[in-house]
């Protein structure tokens, strides 16, 4: 299709944004979009900003200019400002946010400063709003859900309580029946430069059944072995302990149980590929067989494995009852995490009193850094050095340099949370252990996009019977409906004709190589991807597989923001290249987190575990490690 066919020149989504509006659009164009820079077009209002969001521009080029050493060349000299804080974080994120508000607690009076590097709070739990057909429609540009393959633990349980959200009462506010009832399924989509010819398969029943299979595009040879495959192929490995498979299976990946120990036609591999995306940012080429089986992943059912996890497994075969239940999705993710720990820090940042109410609250940015309050987040303002004024275990305070509006300033802490990714943190404090410097080094994130694309209608996907669509070969590998999910004053669609959120997921992953080596990859090819290039593969993969069912971009897309994250999920160790995870001992995260003078260490990285949790848990324990100094 043509760049006009794809409605590439809509206003709404053109190449390049400042604050979210087009570049050289006229001053009489731009007043629609008006409340998107808050009022009278003053106060910036970043949920509204759409195009490339995530790590945006402004974001990251200070750092990487510290990377590269060229940074103190021109940097010139640091302007104090502020009296001295009781506690300075490094990090807006939820880990950031929950230690503001643990330190907060233990001292009520605190003086707390948080700087962030982005130009808005929350790390990767990310609110999108946008406006169509008459109301705002929110997405999650990041962190999805309270969710974790093992039990929550007793710390993050009850802040999660304490901010007044009810986890059980999530069965309520989800209308779980709602695109089932209209008879809408998961289908997979095969690309014609690959196959020949497009072609989205759906099944009649929700999983991948005998009337999907027959639908793909794959000879009659790899139909045959992904039946057996659903079935339950023949164990592989007869008479050996279930033990002694689970070694196995943790040194060899998905890909390589299907297609070497099993025998299965290779051409099936595109269909299980970008299963394991959301979790690990990887495929099944460099997922372990033994974590697989914990997923549920097909394959095993004749092997006797026996539930519970093996060396070096991240997931259990049988996840815990507790772990299932405790489930929550908000509307914006878990950005709602984030905004209530602001309410708490900052009462007059963010309206309203209850976990409902914030849904729709709107936030006051221009409340967040006021000088008259005793908490106060600094966003736009890059760290680029923090350093004990005086010796390490000697010294009474912390200086902490950053640039914000281009110049460089300092303030001073008697304790500073890093609560930002961890291999940056070896260029902001230069004096820590090369031990730890380089344990720090081996939290390589995982790249990962979060994208939203408001529709003006989702009548295509009730004409075709899906409600989400895999597509292996995409730039994005997923597209969904929205989680229909109604909480407080806000409300799902349930209504074809009317505007919904489709959640567009892509894992930066290049198949075939080791999976630190994909995240590189994976983390250069985000920085080097226009939005305008982004844009089209959208709008194209979108016409692709919906437009069968009367879907048109040029007509039906109101709206896009793509969330980049170069550095997203924590890394989380694999079996197939860490060996310490298989053999046990110290871990890298364990040697990272290890507090420095007045300097403790937070976020999820510490846990080399991806989720909410480990990011409050590890604020708590940095918190209190600092609190134990007096």
């Amino acid at each position: 299709m043509s760049d006009r066919d794809l409605g590439m020149g809509r206003r709404i989504t053109r190449r390049d944004f400042l604050d979210g509006v087009a570049l050289g659009v006229s001053a009489t164009a731009l007043s629609p979009w008006m409340h998107m820079l808050g009022a009278q077009g003053t106060a910036p209002y970043p949920p509204a900003r759409m195009g490339l969001r995530g790590s945006h521009v402004g974001s990251f080029e200070l750092f990487h200019s510290l990377r590269d050493g060229t940074f103190w060349e021109s940097a010139g000299r640091a302007r104090s400002v502020d009296a001295e804080y009781d506690l300075v974080i490094v990090g807006g994120g939820i880990s950031g946010l929950a230690a503001a508000h643990y330190f907060r607690a233990a001292n009520p009076g605190a003086r707390v400063l948080v700087l962030d590097n982005h130009d808005d709070f929350g790390g990767h739990a990310k609110r999108n709003e946008f406006s169509a057909g008459g109301r705002t429609i929110i997405g999650y540009g990041g962190t999805q859900s309270i969710d974790s393959p093992a039990p929550y633990s007793a710390t993050a349980q009850a802040l999660i309580s304490d901010l007044g959200i009810d986890v059980s009462a999530y069965a309520r506010a989800v209308d779980s029946s709602l695109y089932p009832s209209m008879g809408l399924k998961p289908g997979l989509f095969f690309d014609r430069e690959h196959y020949g010819r497009d072609v989205l398969a759906v099944g009649k029943g929700r999983g991948m059944d005998q009337s999907m299979i027959a639908a793909m595009p794959l000879s009659d040879t790899a139909k045959d072995d992904l039946r057996r495959l659903i079935a339950g192929p023949a164990d592989p490995w007869p008479g050996e302990t279930s033990d002694a498979k689970k070694r196995r299976l943790a040194r060899v990946s998905y890909a390589d149980f299907l297609t070497q120990v099993l025998k299965l036609d290779a051409a099936i591999l595109p269909v299980y590929q970008t299963r394991p995306h959301g979790l690990f940012g990887a495929g099944i080429d460099a997922v372990p067989a033994q974590d697989a089986f914990g997923l549920g992943f097909p394959g095993f059912q004749q092997m006797g494995l026996e539930p519970g996890a093996g060396a070096g497994q991240n997931y259990d075969s049988i996840r815990n009852d507790e772990a299932e239940r405790y489930y929550y999705h908000f509307p914006d993710g878990n950005a709602t995490i984030a905004r209530l720990l602001v309410r708490r820090l900052i009462p007059a940042a963010i309206p309203g009193s209850t976990a409902a109410d914030i849904v729709t609250a709107r936030a006051n940015y221009a409340m967040l850094d006021e000088a008259r309050s005793n908490v106060r987040i600094r966003l736009e303002s890059t760290v680029v050095r923090v350093e004990h004024d005086g010796d390490p275990q000697s010294a009474k305070g912390v200086i902490v340099s950053y640039v914000r509006r281009g110049r460089l300033e300092e303030v001073k802490a008697q304790r500073v949370v890093l609560a930002c990714w961890h291999a940056g943190i070896p260029y902001l404090c230069p004096a820590l252990p090369s031990s730890q410097k380089d344990a720090l080094a081996f939290a390589i994130k995982v790249p990962l996009v979060y994208t939203n694309v408001v529709v003006k209608q989702w009548t295509a996907f009730k004409a075709l019977g899906v409600n989400s669509v895999t597509m292996p070969n995409a730039w994005h590998t997923s597209v969904n409906l929205d989680f229909p999910v109604s909480v407080g004053d806000y409300h799902h669609t349930t209504n074809p004709a009317k505007p919904v959120t489709l959640h567009l997921s892509k894992a930066a992953c290049k198949p075939g190589l080791p999976i630190r080596d994909q995240h590189r990859e994976g983390r250069k090819e985000l920085f080097t991807t226009s939005f305008a290039s982004i844009e089209r593969s959208i709008r194209d993969q979108l016409a692709r597989a919906l437009g069968p069912g009367g879907f048109d971009p040029a007509r039906d897309i109101a709206g896009i923001t793509v969330n980049r994250w170069p550095h997203g999920y924590a890394y989380q160790y694999n079996s197939l290249w860490d060996d310490f995870w298989v053999k046990g001992g110290e871990t890298p995260c364990e040697v990272a987190r290890r507090p420095f003078g007045r300097i403790a260490i937070a976020n999820a990285d510490a846990g080399a575990y991806s989720y909410t949790d480990a990011a409050i848990d590890h604020a708590y324990r940095a918190v209190g490690e600092l609190s134990r100094q007096g």
